[in-house]
């Protein structure tokens, strides 16, 4: 009895975690006028206050009214995934805006189909190789659209692609499902747009990339895994789209809280393969 008990709660709670497609769409939509206008009530008047988890910036925990989006960006370019198995979206926004460029990677986690988590990375000059300009162009050149129903990957394919990319920053030896072509996008500097371009070029080694957070959407082919990069856990989004299994594109953002890192002012770096974007126009 016991045991059928314990089943009945699980199988509920499963249940309960599920979330329509169009509630998140409302809610993201809520997020992205509160971005714009920098008015956050009727964004705060959806939060689930029973289960509420905390609003963080850069893997800080802030008071939600003390936060970016008390600011008014001009917002020129979004795109999200939706989660309707865990109830999580992400959302990529961009203003390219001279005055106050960003670039701001933001997870929704909901509960009783209510947010009780806001979680971003928030991007700016000076972070690593930010520039509004390339990440601006770049994002408008990919195509990111829904995969035909019957060419979708699974949930399970998806998030194994994306964590092997992951894996390998510590790990050479693990292999990684590279796309021909793959393409990625880092803060503003953009890979090879070619039918030849890779990902496989750039990737560290001995860099740790732990306390990962997952939206999976099946529709886009896409997950986007906040998490703690390296051994400073900098607060970084990697944004992948998987076709047929395999590596398309990638797109990061990283927060340091020091120019660059600290890399770029140290020493002079090469990028193989790069196109698009010089060093000269990389925002230090």
């Amino acid at each position: 009895m016991l045991r059928l008990f314990i089943s009945a709660v699980a199988l509920a709670a499963t249940a309960t975690a599920h979330c329509t497609r169009p509630q998140l769409v409302e809610a993201v939509d809520s997020y992205l006028e509160a971005q714009t206008s920098g008015q956050i009530s009727a964004f705060k008047a959806r939060f689930d206050n029973s289960t509420w988890l905390g609003y963080y910036e850069n893997s800080r925990k802030l008071d939600v009214s003390t936060g970016v989006l008390n600011t008014g960006l001009k917002v020129t370019h979004n795109r999200s995934l939706y989660d309707t198995i865990n109830c999580m979206t992400y959302t990529e926004v961009i203003a390219n805006d001279p005055a106050n460029p960003h670039v701001i990677g933001t997870q929704l986690k909901f509960a009783n189909h209510k947010i009780n988590r806001v979680d971003s990375i928030v991007t700016k000059p000076g972070d690593w190789l930010f520039n509004i300009t390339g990440y601006s162009y770049w994002v408008t050149q990919e195509d990111w659209s829904a995969i035909p129903e019957e060419k979708r990957d699974t949930r399970e394919t998806i998030k194994k692609a994306a964590d092997a990319y992951l894996d390998l920053f510590n790990d050479p030896t693990v292999e990684v499902p590279w796309g021909k072509p793959c393409v990625r996008l880092e803060g503003g500097l953009y890979g090879d747009p070619g039918p030849n371009g890779t990902c496989a070029v750039g990737v560290p080694t001995g860099v740790p990339i732990t306390n990962r957070r997952y939206v999976i959407d099946e529709m886009y082919g896409a997950v986007d895994v906040l998490n703690d990069f390296g051994g400073s856990k900098w607060p970084d989004s990697h944004e992948f789209r998987i076709e047929g299994g395999k590596l398309r594109y990638v797109h990061t953002m990283t927060h340091c809280g020091i120019p660059n890192c600290g890399v770029l002012r140290r020493r002079q770096w090469h990028f193989p393969a790069i196109r698009g974007i010089d060093r000269s126009m990389i925002e230090v």
